[in-house]
């Protein structure tokens, strides 16, 4: 197990820097496996996630050219934290300029999980001539479904975690009073913002959670949250349904699809409605397995391997 683990962690990039300073943002990103292999683009989670060597290990690097690249205001991306010019739109324009950057003009395979399959789509619909196929997990479709589900359907299973939310909100929405919170001046208040709405995400995507336990958060983490709630209370800066409004743009992508049945942050119902919506997607439910979780990352990486898109 911690030889898995530490091979994981082992992988070195062979290529690696920032894009071009954009709106004052500085994009990392880096590049594992075969310089001349296939390119595949990874979209991390989020918002506010970022990428680890980790991230390449579903596919076959002595094959494959894996592509990440931390968003704006996460990981290795400078400034850390800034919300400033920091859109949907900006995420998918930087995806685009680094292909560019790259030199990359053949078309690509796109990865995506969580958040990170939301930009995968949004890329495919913006630029379908550029993509091959998709390669999705943890689908989070940022529609009214999702919107709906973050609390008032959670609340059915967590009913004591979405009060206490509500409570300390005081009657505002949510996401809009934690993201005040967090952007304010007040350090206490940041904490105390990224350590409530931060473990009620813990707890959606945990089937054992813990509440009430409050830390002290790192520089990281606490960024992590403010983008997060700077996305979450602005509704990811989407128009209402828009991937599914805009699907038929992609209906002729052939798409692999994976999904845990017991995901409690983005619920199988997205992953479902999408698979409908494209004619050339499989669709693979996975059993007892909450948002995050090794046997999804095994399926995609023996589903990969057939080349099952």
């Amino acid at each position: 197990m911690l030889n898995w683990w530490k091979k994981l962690f082992e992988l070195k990039p062979f290529n690696q820097g920032f894009l071009p300073e954009n709106k004052g943002h500085q994009v990392f990103f880096a590049e594992f496996g075969n310089k001349g292999g296939k390119p595949i683009l990874l979209f991390h989670g989020g918002p506010g996630g970022g990428t680890r060597p980790g991230h390449a290990k579903f596919a076959n690097l002595k094959k494959y050219r894996v592509i990440m690249f931390d968003q704006r205001g996460c990981g290795r991306s400078l400034p850390l934290g800034m919300c400033e010019n920091n859109t949907t739109q900006d995420l998918i324009e930087d995806a685009k300029s680094l292909l560019n950057h790259l030199n990359i003009n053949e078309k690509i395979i796109l990865r995506g999980a969580s958040w990170g399959s939301t930009l995968a789509l949004l890329f495919a619909e913006k630029y379908p001539d550029k993509v091959e196929k998709m390669l999705l997990s943890q689908i989070f479709l940022a529609d009214d479904d999702s919107r709906f589900w973050e609390f008032e359907g959670n609340s059915f299973f967590y009913p004591e975690f979405v009060e206490e939310l509500e409570r300390k909100a005081k009657g505002r929405a949510v996401q809009a009073y934690f993201n005040e919170e967090i952007s304010s001046k007040s350090l206490k208040k940041q904490l105390d913002a990224a350590n409530y709405y931060g473990w009620y995400e813990r707890i959606c995507g945990n089937l054992t959670p813990q509440w009430n336990n409050l830390q002290e958060i790192d520089d990281k983490e606490l960024a992590s949250q403010r983008v997060y709630m700077h996305y979450s209370a602005n509704k990811f800066m989407l128009e209402p349904n828009q991937i599914l409004k805009n699907i038929r743009k992609i209906k002729d992508i052939p798409a692999l699809i994976i999904h845990n049945r017991l995901d409690f942050v983005c619920p199988p119902k997205g992953a479902y409605k999408l698979h409908k919506a494209l004619p050339k997607s499989t669709l693979i439910m996975v059993p007892e397995r909450g948002h995050v979780g090794k046997l999804l990352h095994k399926t995609m990486m023996r589903e990969f391997g057939k080349e099952a898109c």
